[in-house]
C-alpha cells in the first residue's frame, strides 16, 4: 500500500501561521497568500479517523481545482496554482462566518428533519407530503453557521443571519445568487456525466472588498451525487438511490457501532479496509470527471511538497 500524508510541519518563506483541520493543513504566506495542503486524512462524525487513506488528498485536490476552474467566469475565486498534486495555492481572504448549503432534493439530514414533522428549514418552508429523496420544485439554500474547532455547525435562516449582522445584506444577496449559479453549473457538469448534483456547500471570503468563492467546491466530501440511471424506479418504489459521496465510509463506521457519539470508539483500520477506501474514492473522481486518476508519486511525500510549494512562493 502506497504511503499516506496525515501531518505537515513545514516553514515555507515568509509563513506567519498554520492551521490544521480536519483534512487540511493551511499555512499563510505573509497574510496575503494560503498555502492548502489537502492530507490524507478522512473526517466523518466530526471525527479524523486514525488511518490515513492513499491518494484521497491528491484526487479531492485535482477535483476541486477543476470545478473552481470550470465555474471562475460565475464568480471570483481564491485559487491561483496547484504546485503540486496536493497542494493548491491562492488568495488569502477574511472568510464569512455562514456556509451555503444548497439542496435540489429532500435528503439526508433535511429528511430526517422533515420526517420528524419539521416543515421549515433555515426559514425555507417546505409542503406536506413530500416523500425522501423528492425533488424540490427548485433548488434551496439552507445556510449554517460557520462553528468553531470541536463546535457542530448550526442551521440558520437568512433573516436571523441579516438580523445578527453576520453578513452585510447587499454581500448575502450577491453570495445567494452565486450559490444558484454555481449550483447550477455542477448540476450541468454533472448530468454530462450521468449523475445528479443533490446537495452541496460553498463558502466564501472578501479581501479588498470583493467577494471570493473559497474552499473545495463538488468533491465528494462536501457534495452528494445520485446516479441518474435508475434514480425514477428507485424512487416510486422507494429504495435508496445509487450515491457517489462519503457515504459509504459513515455506513461502515454504523455497521462497526460507531455514530460519533459519546464513549464510541472508532472501529480498527485493517490495511484492507483503507485500501478499499482509498479505491472507491479513485473510482469516484473518475466517475465524477470522466478521467483517468494517475497516481502520483508518494515515495517522498512531504519533501515533494516542500520543494514545489516552496518554487513557487520564492
Amino acid at each position: 500500500m502506497k504511503k499516506a500524508l496525515v501531518r505537515t510541519e513545514y516553514r515555507f518563506p515568509g509563513q506567519v501561521s498554520v492551521y490544521h483541520g480536519k483534512v487540511r493543513d493551511v499555512y499563510n504566506i505573509r497574510n496575503e497568500v494560503l498555502v492548502m495542503v489537502a492530507t490524507d486524512r478522512i473526517s466523518a462524525f466530526d471525527a479524523v479517523l486514525p488511518e490515513g487513506i492513499p491518494y484521497k488528498g491528491q484526487m479531492l485536490n485535482q477535483l476541486s481545482a477543476k470545478f473552481l476552474d470550470a465555474t471562475a467566469d460565475i464568480c471570483p475565486n481564491w485559487k491561483r496554482a496547484v504546485p503540486d498534486p496536493m497542494v493548491t495555492v491562492g488568495v488569502q481572504c477574511e472568510s464569512f462566518p455562514v456556509e451555503m448549503i444548497v439542496r435540489a432534493y429532500l435528503c439526508g439530514s433535511a429528511w430526517r428533519a422533515y420526517r420528524n414533522g419539521a416543515r421549515e428549514i433555515c426559514g425555507v418552508k417546505l409542503p406536506d407530503g413530500m416523500r425522501e429523496n423528492q425533488p424540490f420544485p427548485e433548488p434551496v439554500i439552507t445556510p449554517t453557521t460557520k462553528a468553531a474547532p470541536g463546535a457542530h455547525d448550526e442551521n440558520i435562516s437568512r433573516d436571523e443571519i441579516l438580523q445578527r449582522g453576520l453578513v452585510p445584506e447587499a454581500e448575502y444577496a450577491r453570495m445567494e445568487k452565486y450559490t444558484l449559479d454555481l449550483f447550477g453549473r455542477g448540476t450541468e457538469i454533472a448530468a454530462g456525466r450521468g449523475l445528479m448534483l443533490v446537495d452541496t456547500k460553498y463558502e466564501f471570503g472578501h479581501r479588498d472588498g470583493k467577494i471570493y468563492l473559497i474552499d473545495e467546491i463538488h468533491t465528494p466530501d462536501s457534495s452528494r451525487y445520485f446516479y441518474r440511471e435508475g434514480y425514477g424506479e428507485r424512487f416510486a418504489k422507494g429504495e435508496p438511490q445509487r450515491q457517489l459521496s462519503k457515504e459509504f465510509v459513515r455506513e461502515w463506521l454504523m455497521e462497526n457501532g460507531f455514530r460519533g457519539e459519546a464513549g464510541q470508539e472508532v472501529p480498527a483500520m485493517t490495511p484492507e479496509i483503507v485500501e478499499s477506501i482509498s479505491n472507491r474514492y479513485i473510482e469516484l473522481f473518475e466517475q465524477i470527471t470522466g478521467e483517468a486518476f494517475v497516481k502520483a508519486d508518494t515515495g517522498s511525500l512531504l519533501s515533494r511538497i516542500e520543494n514545489n510549494v516552496t518554487a513557487y512562493i520564492g
